[in-house]
């Protein structure tokens, strides 16, 4: 009896830790104390619901009062709405609070609406009061003279609250510097004009109002460094030059090509008529034979054509006229005769 005594008392004993656990945990008491003592108003069933809702009332709470305590006028549904759209709660908060203290006008809904963004709310807060400065990278342009000029700047910027959301980032404030210094220096008419007055680039890029639809407010572009690069134009004239050159080579050789091929179709016609020419003193001995036959040509006809051939042939050797050829053929003919 004893026994059974003992083992209820402690199932009796192990169930109460358990309802305990339980109470605590749906009932965080010192949570609901400690907003109390703060004068910030949260009920038992508001924290009960919390925990239904998977809301840490842990971070809702702390925010809340924190929240009281620096004179924000806001809600634990406020919070537990921001929190359950996936913000950071006590982020927004901190922003809040700096955002009063620095006289900057930031509601709650702004500061949520940046949150959920993607955007931390609070280093804008912190941006616009300490600005931000960003270093570009190096900027390489070709002033009008043909001499490239490598500068390198420091923008200065403010958080522009009221376009977080929905403005540009540091990377487009970038890319605006970059082709403002380009521009500038492109527009000049020397690169030395550009080194005497580096200050020309800053008011010129700010007046182009490169912040428009950003996230920021430029207050001032500082160039910091400012090097002679090579001469582009230079380079681009020898590469013209040697463009021209090759184009003229492949010109010329086209030219000397085609002599070629007409000097080679020229050697061909020669040859043609030369053998045209062979062909037609083939017919001269037929031509005669034929005349033999049917006496329009005599012996001494013959005779006295072949004397004033060797006759021509004779004048022309003494005279170094290149007649081998005719030569030739006619004496052939004489010792044939003989």
């Amino acid at each position: 009896m004893d026994m059974s005594n003992s083992a209820i008392i402690l199932f009796t004993a192990f169930a109460a830790l358990i309802l305990l656990f339980v109470f605590l945990y749906f009932i965080p008491v010192n949570l609901w104390i400690t907003a109390i003592f703060s004068n910030v108003k949260v009920g038992i069933g508001e924290l009960i619901g919390m925990r239904i809702r998977k809301v840490p009332p842990g971070v809702i709470v702390n925010s809340l009062i924190t929240a009281t305590k620096a004179g924000l006028d806001l809600t634990t549904n406020d919070l537990e709405t921001h929190y359950l759209a996936g913000g950071n709660v006590p982020n927004v908060i901190r922003a809040l609070i700096s955002a009063d203290k620095a006289n900057i006008t930031l509601t709650f809904k702004q500061a949520t609406a940046i949150d959920l963004a993607g955007r931390d709310v609070f280093e804008a807060v912190q941006i616009s009061v300490n600005p931000k400065v960003i270093n570009t990278p190096n900027v390489a342009a070709v002033a009008a003279d043909g001499i490239q000029l490598i500068a390198k700047a420091r923008v200065t910027v403010r958080a522009n609250i009221a376009q977080l959301v929905g403005g540009a980032g540091e990377e487009t404030i970038l890319a605006r510097v970059g082709e403002g210094i380009v521009t500038s220096i492109g527009s000049s008419l020397n690169h030395k004009s550009v080194l005497e007055n580096p200050d020309k680039i800053s008011k010129l890029v700010l007046q182009r109002g490169l912040d428009a639809g950003t996230a920021f407010e430029i207050l001032s572009i500082d160039i910091a460094d400012i090097d002679v690069g090579t001469n582009i134009g230079a380079k681009l004239q020898i590469d013209q030059a040697s463009a021209d050159l090759k184009v003229a080579e492949a010109k010329a050789e086209e030219r000397r090509a085609m002599a070629v091929a007409l000097e080679q179709e020229m050697k061909a016609r020669t040859v043609e008529m030369r053998a045209l020419v062979i062909a037609a003193e083939a017919e001269i001995p037929k031509a005669i034979s034929e005349a033999f036959r049917s006496g329009n040509f005599g012996v001494m006809d013959y005779y006295k054509m072949e004397n004033i051939k060797s006759d021509t042939e004779m004048r022309s050797s003494i005279a170094g006229t290149d007649v081998a050829s005719g030569t030739e053929g006619g004496r052939g003919k004489q010792g044939d005769k003989k």
